[in-house]
């Protein structure tokens, strides 16, 4: 039986989206690659996890279940963009979103009760990374490149997403709701 990747994220949309990619862009140009290229802007709000392709339907289903209890229960889906953090070895957006944890919790007790064999384990600080794996003489470039290309004050919608990642290094996205 082959194993997928899978993993679930929340996405910025508009105008936060095109800054953070015009950031990648511009600090690839001046810095070279760093870890935070080889995906799209995202959040993690799981950790990556492998399963039977035909099981997919199942942690499907537990999102949009999960979605759409805490839609029904009014609960607050919103995330909030805390700030633009610099440490020395992560750059990135600091992020809080209480609702969307609760969804991810409710997707893995979800995911559990429908008797799977797979570990899923939420992620519990939320952030954005916008380079990280970085060479350290770099920093300072890449600090000044992310405050000039990225205003963590845009107002901005978020998609919550369910994607597969091939071996090959492509990527599926097999849900996507906006929050």
């Amino acid at each position: 039986m082959k194993l997928e990747k899978f993993i679930v994220y929340a996405c910025p949309t508009g105008e936060l989206f095109e800054q953070i990619e015009v950031y990648y862009h511009r600090s690839k140009t001046a810095c070279g690659q760093n870890l935070a290229h080889q995906y799209m802007p995202h959040c993690s709000l799981t950790g990556f996890f492998e399963a039977p392709v035909d099981e997919m339907p199942i942690y499907l289903e537990a999102l949009q279940q999960a979605y759409q209890q805490a839609k029904q229960q009014n609960i607050p889906l919103s995330i909030q963009i805390l700030g633009m953090t610099f440490k020395p070895d992560w750059h990135g957006l600091e992020l809080e979103g209480i609702g969307i944890q609760k969804i991810i919790t409710d997707f893995i007790q979800k995911v559990e009760k429908s008797y799977v064999e797979v570990q899923l384990r939420p992620k519990n600080w939320l952030h954005l990374s916008l380079a990280y794996g970085f060479k350290l003489q770099h920093s300072q470039a890449l600090k000044q490149l992310a405050q000039q290309s990225v205003n963590p004050q845009t107002p901005t919608a978020w998609e919550l997403r369910f994607y597969q990642r091939h071996f090959n290094g492509q990527w599926t996205c097999h849900s996507n709701t906006l929050l």
